[in-house]
C-alpha cells in the first residue's frame, strides 16, 4: 500500500472516535519546538577565550564533524530543520556570540554580537530563544555565580544576565516573535551546607536586580530553571524547584521545567496540570535522563508521551513553550537533533489523536475499566501511518528515509571537517578508507 492508502485507512480508524485528523495536522503545524544549538558543537561556543566545560556540564563522545564555527553550526541546524516537519525555533546560549576575534567579557555582550544569527533566522522565518551562560568561566569555577558570597562576582553575573535580557528583546523586535530568555545557574555545594538560606537570599536579590528593567513581553519573556542536583552540587542546589516556582509565581516569570532536573522517580508530566492552575504559561526543556541528568537524546518513551498528553488534553499548546536540551557527542550531532525533535512532534501528534474528551468523561463517570481499555488499545492504533503522511505533506523524509540525507551530509560535509587528521580514517580488508569512529566499515 502507498503512504496515502495507509493514511486513508488509518484516518478512518480515528474518525470512528470523532477525531478530525486534518485538524490535528493544522494544530501541529502551529507548534514550534525550540531546538537547542548546543547539541551541534558540544556546548563549546565561540568565545575567543573559551575554557573547559564546567558547572556540572559534561559531554561524552567524539563523533567526527562537530561544528567549529558559527557558519558550520548554522549550516548543520539548517540541515536538521529540513528533516523535521513544521516551522520551529532555535535556542542560543550567550557563548554563541560572534565578536570578530575580539575578547568580549560576558557582561559586555551586546545585540550586535548576534546580528548574524538574527539575519540567518530572518532568512528562515524562524524565532530565536536565548540563555545567559553562567558556567564554563573563571568566575564560575567554584560553582557559584548569582549566589556567590563575593559581591563583585555576583555583580559580574547580574550584568551578564541584564545584557542577555536586552539581547533577547533585540531578537524579539527583529524577528517579530517574543524571545524566551531563560536563566539557569549551577550554584550549589558538593557536600551538606551549613547555611541553606543565605545563598538563596543572595540569589533572590540578584534576580530582583536582573529583572528590574521593564522589557515588554512582546519582545522578551523571562523564565527561570530549577535543578535538583548536579556534578559538584550533589547535596544542595540554590535554585531548587521550590525556590524558582515561588519566585516565578510572585514575580510573574515563567517557571521552566527541565525533564532531567528532578529525582529519577519524579515526573515532569505530573507537574504540568498542577502548575497550569496557577500560571498562564510555563516552559519546558525536554531531555532524557539516564539515572541522572545526563541529557540523552529524546526518545518516544512513556514520559515523553505523558508530557505531550498533559499539554494536549489540557488545551495548553499555546501555554507551554517547548524546548529541547540534550547533547550527545557519541553519535552524529545533526541526527541527534532530528531524532529528538521528530520524537517530540510524534508525541504531540499521538496525544492529539486520542479521544481525550471521551476519556475524561469515562473518568468522571467512574468507568475506569473502559478508560484503561481504550487508553491501552489506542497505543496500537495506526498512528505511524498518520505520521508518515504528515511528513510527506510537510515535504520532509518519511520513516527512516531521513537517514540517507544524514549519511550524505555526513560524507560531503561533516567528515570533511576532520578529514585532514591522520587518525580520522582506517582501512578495511579491501583497503577502502572509512571514518575511524565506526567500529565496522559503513
Amino acid at each position: 500500500m502507498t503512504i496515502k492508502a495507509n493514511y486513508d485507512s488509518a484516518k478512518q480508524e480515528y474518525e470512528k472516535w470523532g477525531i478530525d485528523v486534518e485538524a490535528v495536522f493544522r494544530q501541529l503545524q502551529q507548534v514550534p519546538i525550540s531546538i537547542h544549538c548546543w547539541q551541534g558543537d558540544d556546548i563549546e561556543g565561540f568565545e575567543v577565550n573559551k575554557g573547559e566545560l564546567s558547572g556540572g556540564i559534561d559531554v561524552t563522545g567524539n563523533y567526527p564533524g562537530k561544528a567549529q564555527t558559527p557558519e558550520e553550526l548554522r549550516k548543520d541546524l539548517e540541515k536538521a530543520l529540513s528533516l523535521i516537519p513544521g516551522k520551529h525555533r532555535v535556542n542560543l546560549h550567550a557563548i554563541y556570540a560572534e565578536t570578530n576575534g575580539e575578547v568580549v567579557e560576558r557582561d559586555q555582550l551586546k545585540p550586535h554580537h548576534f546580528e548574524n544569527w538574527v539575519k540567518w533566522a530572518k532568512g528562515l522565518g524562524i524565532g530565536l530563544d536565548f540563555n545567559p551562560t553562567l558556567f564554563s568561566h573563571e568566575k564560575a569555577d567554584d560553582g557559584l555565580t548569582l549566589a556567590h558570597p563575593d559581591p563583585s562576582i555576583r555583580e559580574f553575573w547580574i550584568h551578564h544576565c541584564i545584557a542577555c535580557r536586552r539581547i533577547g528583546a533585540y531578537f524579539g523586535k527583529e524577528l517579530g516573535t517574543p524571545c524566551l530568555t531563560n536563566i539557569w545557574i549551577p550554584d550549589g555545594y558538593k557536600d551538606i551546607p551549613s547555611d541553606r538560606l543565605t545563598p538563596r537570599k543572595r540569589l533572590k536579590e540578584s534576580l530582583d536586580r536582573i529583572f528590574r528593567e521593564e522589557i515588554s513581553e512582546d519582545y522578551n519573556v523571562d523564565s527561570v530553571e530549577s535543578k535538583l542536583f548536579g556534578l559538584g552540587s550533589e547535596s544542595y542546589v540554590v535554585g531548587s524547584h521550590e525556590f524558582y516556582l515561588a519566585y516565578a509565581l510572585t514575580n510573574h516569570k515563567l517557571c521552566l521545567l527541565d525533564t532531567g532536573h528532578f529525582h529519577p522517580t519524579e515526573t515532569v508530566s505530573n507537574k504540568i496540570s498542577a502548575m497550569l492552575l496557577y500560571t498562564d504559561k510555563l516552559a519546558l526543556h525536554v531531555s532524557r535522563p539516564v539515572r541522572w541528568d545526563s541529557d540523552h537524546v529524546v526518545m518516544l518513551d512513556d514520559e515523553l508521551r505523558e508530557i505531550a498528553l498533559e499539554i494536549v488534553r489540557n488545551q495548553a499548546l499555546e501555554k507551554v513553550a517547548i524546548g529541547l536540551d540534550f547533547f550527545d557527542a557519541s553519535i552524529n550531532r545533526v541526527a541527534a537533533w532530528t531524532i529528538g525533535t521528530r520524537n517530540m512532534m510524534k508525541a504531540l501528534m499521538y496525544a492529539l489523536l486520542l479521544p481525550n474528551d471521551h476519556l475524561k468523561q469515562l473518568q468522571d463517570e467512574g468507568r475506569f475499566t473502559e478508560r484503561l481499555a481504550l487508553m491501552e488499545e489506542f497505543k496500537t492504533y495506526p498512528f505511524g501511518a498518520i505520521w508518515d503522511y504528515y511528513c510527506e505533506q510537510m515535504g520532509v523524509p518519511v520513516k527512516e528515509a531521513w537517514l540517507d540525507d544524514i549519511k550524505e551530509y555526513e560524507q560531503n560535509v561533516l567528515f570533511k571537517r576532520q578529514a585532514s587528521s591522520p587518525d580520522f580514517f582506517r582501512l578495511d580488508q579491501q583497503g577502502t578508507q572509512y571514518p575511524s569512529v565506526f567500529l565496522l566499515p559503513p
